[in-house]
């Protein structure tokens, strides 16, 4: 008994530093995707039409800034395995307003396609500004420092309410812009959020130990070369999880408005909940990047799966209530007996995949914290597009189930991803060795 209590002193200690981290990430996570949806929401409240523009839109809004994203993620394992170890010393824009033939290849509804081409040259001038603020988010909790990125977060989304709201009925003096008001108000908060950001940045004296105004140079190829070798792996796995989840949207775009809203609604409510389990997963990178950066193997393991276990207890509470509420959920959203309807079947399948969609991200999170982000790249595009991708195609259209067959496609592939990279980091885990940063010749990035 003696020798459990050390254990069990280290455990708690371990969950204590991953909440105390998380808690703050977990609520700027809710409140970025709390900006999708307040657009939801008000457009719900709009109309099935606006809904499902909104929902396309924001579709092909994701999949292009989600690779700008993704090399952004390189920033903090990168700077906490420098913290560790002591050592503190217009792509996008161009691409969101040309979609328009991804519109007309994928065969999006007709009645759709204006509304969405308007709602995406909006949003469009929000990509520079989004990026921007990622790297600073990245910066920031790769110190540890993640209640700046869960006050800015939190100040975004009250910003959104009122411009949303003003822009999309025609308040004040204005006519009614629907989608399109959506992608202006959100550009305009993506744009004040990462100013906000900057200054704070910059003043703050928690970041002057950095000395970012020291001194300017040119780029650093071989810096610069660090950070995409770990970050476009980075990029490539969110693009294939992205990927798959707007693939499913623009697919059921075809079935007419009323499936895609019903799936806006469902989405939108799943993507909430994956905020929590996304939060603790920063948390976890960061957490056993600064383990690798002592060269604490044991901290290595306590920190991966106390975080993976701190995921599945989140996930309960996330699972029990969409399989007891999703006709209540969805009436929050719209009004149409037909969306609800449909969107509560949806719903309840997203609850099914809480467990698996919890633990794929968690142990994701840790590769990432090991620096391990090749061979999750290729777990996650096999998981998604190998599996999950035909899975659904075949039972939403050769099998005649529709958006739910989409839907049992994405649990497919979620379930795949999240036994694979459990596998991974558990072998990695038991077997890597690693030394202290300080110790060695030269530093990563």
């Amino acid at each position: 008994m003696k020798s459990l209590r050390p254990e069990r002193a280290h455990l708690a200690r371990e969950m204590r530093a991953t909440v105390r981290l998380a808690l703050p990430l977990m609520l700027a996570q809710l409140a970025a995707v709390g900006s999708n949806v307040i657009d939801a929401v008000l457009a719900g409240h709009v109309g099935a039409h606006v809904l499902g523009a909104v929902a396309v839109g924001a579709s092909i809004w994701s999949l292009a800034i989600v690779s700008g994203i993704g090399m952004m993620m390189a920033v903090p394992p990168s700077v906490a395995q420098l913290d560790g170890a002591g050592r503190r010393h217009e792509l996008l824009w161009f691409a969101v307003r040309h979609a328009a033939p991804l519109i007309d290849a994928i065969g999006v509804t007709a009645s759709l396609r204006h509304d969405v081409q308007r709602f995406l040259l909006a949003i469009s001038w929000g990509a520079p500004a989004l990026t921007s603020y990622f790297a600073l988010r990245g910066l920031s909790e790769g110190l540890s420092l993640t209640r700046p990125s869960m006050v800015f977060g939190l100040g975004g989304l009250a910003l959104l309410v009122p411009l949303g709201y003003v822009l999309m009925f025609g308040k004040l003096g204005l006519s009614p812009q629907g989608a399109h008001g959506c992608g202006m108000a959100t550009a305009l908060v993506l744009w004040l959020e990462m100013l906000g950001f900057g200054i704070y940045v910059l003043c703050h004296p928690n970041y002057r130990g950095l000395g970012l105004l020291d001194h300017f140079e040119g780029p650093n190829l071989r810096r610069i070369g660090e950070l995409v070798h770990i970050g476009l792996p980075m990029a490539v796995t969110l693009l294939a999880e992205a990927g798959l989840f707007v693939a499913a949207a623009l697919i059921i775009s075809t079935l007419g408005e009323d499936a895609i809203a019903s799936h806006q609604v469902a989405i939108n409510i799943a993507s909430l909940f994956f905020m929590i389990p996304l939060g603790l997963a920063m948390a976890i990178t960061v957490r056993v990047g600064n383990a690798v950066g002592r060269g604490d193997e044991r901290g290595v393991r306590y920190a991966g799966f106390c975080g993976i276990g701190l995921t599945l207890a989140t996930q309960l509470f996330s699972a029990v209530l969409m399989l007891s509420l999703p006709h209540f959920i969805a009436a929050l959203y719209t009004r149409d007996p037909r969306v609800i309807a449909l969107a509560a079947q949806l719903i309840m399948l997203a609850g099914l995949f809480q467990f698996s969609d919890g633990i794929q991200v968690a142990a994701n999170g840790a590769l990432r914290g090991l620096k391990d982000t090749r061979v999750p790249m290729a777990i996650t595009l096999f998981a998604y597009w190998v599996i999950g991708m035909p899975v659904g195609w075949w039972l939403a259209f050769h099998h005649g189930m529709g958006a739910r067959g989409m839907w049992v496609g994405l649990i497919a592939g979620l379930s795949v991803a999240a036994v694979m990279l459990f596998v991974r980091f558990w072998r990695s885990a038991w077997t890597q060795r690693w030394r202290p940063l300080s110790h060695r010749m030269t530093a990563p990035v």
